[in-house]
């Protein structure tokens, strides 16, 4: 089952025009439902309502809220008798045209399959050598730069990697192909600033918040690939899974000591500066 501008069936067919596969007009969304409740609802909301400003749209009333989008995918997935479930929901701009937007009305597909946890240590990782992260207005968000994440899924692939790291242009580290990426040095936490183009996750915002919380100083900034591999310890986080890396290139690390980060709770109000 799946739900089409909140209307639950079993399968779907999108008419055209539709500018999110026209123009990429639009974003989408990872979620993860389990233990009863979405999973960081109000930091998920949070990065929608700045996307949907950002493309001047209007989030649909069941997507209002962090309490409609809670309200909306919890029956998504009940629907499909899935206790825990991995939501996509994706959002575009309702009519045709050409460049010019000719409404700020949204439509939107919300899809559910089964969640499985994966926490496994990263044995192999690496920096891209085809793509780099690229900073625009959109680029925190998930969706309008989907492509770069697709090539460098392609490369990590070829490349007999685990996970890959992407780089900006300048050579600052940015983020892991599918989560935001952190190094322990020193007692000290760090991560890239968003200004590498990396997308604001909702897990690094978690992490963030709950590093600050107990009192672990918390660094995000401009970082050169030799300052990652001079770490003590290095993982990746995204709503899924927080996951430890292993090597990157020639270098090794410890699995990291994560105490003060527990599992994210369902209810949590979000950060406005990660």
């Amino acid at each position: 089952m799946l739900l089409l501008n909140n209307e639950l069936l079993s399968t779907a067919t999108l008419p055209l025009p539709n500018r999110g596969l026209a123009f990429g007009d639009g974003f989408f969304e990872t979620l993860i439902f389990t233990d009863g409740c979405l999973r960081l609802a109000a930091d998920h909301h949070a990065r929608m309502r700045q996307a949907a400003t950002a493309l001047y749209f209007t989030l649909p009333k069941p997507l209002a809220s962090p309490e409609a989008l809670e309200t909306t995918l919890a029956g998504l997935a009940q629907a499909n008798q899935l206790p825990a479930a991995r939501l996509r929901l994706q959002l575009w701009r309702a009519g045709g045209g050409r460049y010019t937007p000719p409404t700020g009305a949204a439509e939107w597909l919300a899809t559910a399959e089964v969640f499985v946890p994966d926490e496994t240590p990263i044995d192999k990782a690496d920096f891209a050598l085809e793509s780099h992260s690229i900073p625009s207005p959109l680029s925190f968000c998930k969706g309008p730069q989907a492509w770069l994440y697709v090539r460098a899924a392609h490369e990590r692939q070829q490349r007999g990697l685990d996970e890959i790291i992407l780089c900006d242009a300048a050579g600052h580290v940015a983020e892991a192909g599918a989560a935001a990426i952190f190094w322990l040095k020193n007692g000290v936490l760090f991560t890239p600033a968003l200004e590498t183009g990396c997308v604001a996750g909702v897990r690094r915002a978690q992490v963030l918040r709950a590093a600050r919380a107990a009192g672990v100083e918390c660094r995000e900034g401009l970082f050169k690939h030799t300052e990652l591999l001079a770490a003590e310890a290095v993982f990746t986080a995204n709503v899924a899974s927080v996951r430890a890396v292993l090597t990157v290139g020639q270098a090794s690390f410890a699995p990291p000591m994560l105490a003060f980060l527990p599992m994210p709770p369902c209810k949590e109000s979000p950060i406005t500066d990660a």
